[in-house]
């Protein structure tokens, strides 16, 4: 489900919810999770099984709930299979 003001410019969106003013960048994959607003996924990113809180930016390249212990080991809360991010969290490059 995408809200309105969401940008997906030449990225995939799949079984995912997506706040207002989230965009999802170039080559960048969105599978199973929740952005709320003001997300951002940069260009070529992965993110898959997360719940990201507001105004976090994920890293072109980077990739969330790809590797659960990868995530934990970074500060991310990691629960049920899911990997958390609180508003404003950084993104460890």
């Amino acid at each position: 489900m995408l809200s309105p003001g969401v940008v997906v410019s030449g990225g995939s969106v799949d079984r995912s919810v997506l706040s207002p003013d989230v965009r999802i960048e170039s080559g960048a994959s969105v599978d199973d999770s929740v952005l709320l607003n003001g997300v951002i996924v940069g260009e070529g990113a992965v993110v898959k099984n997360a719940i990201v809180d507001k105004n976090v930016v994920i890293p072109p390249g980077a990739e969330l709930g790809v590797d659960l212990e990868a995530d934990a080991a970074r500060g991310f809360q990691v629960e049920d299979g899911l990997t958390i991010l609180g508003k404003f969290q950084p993104f460890p490059e």
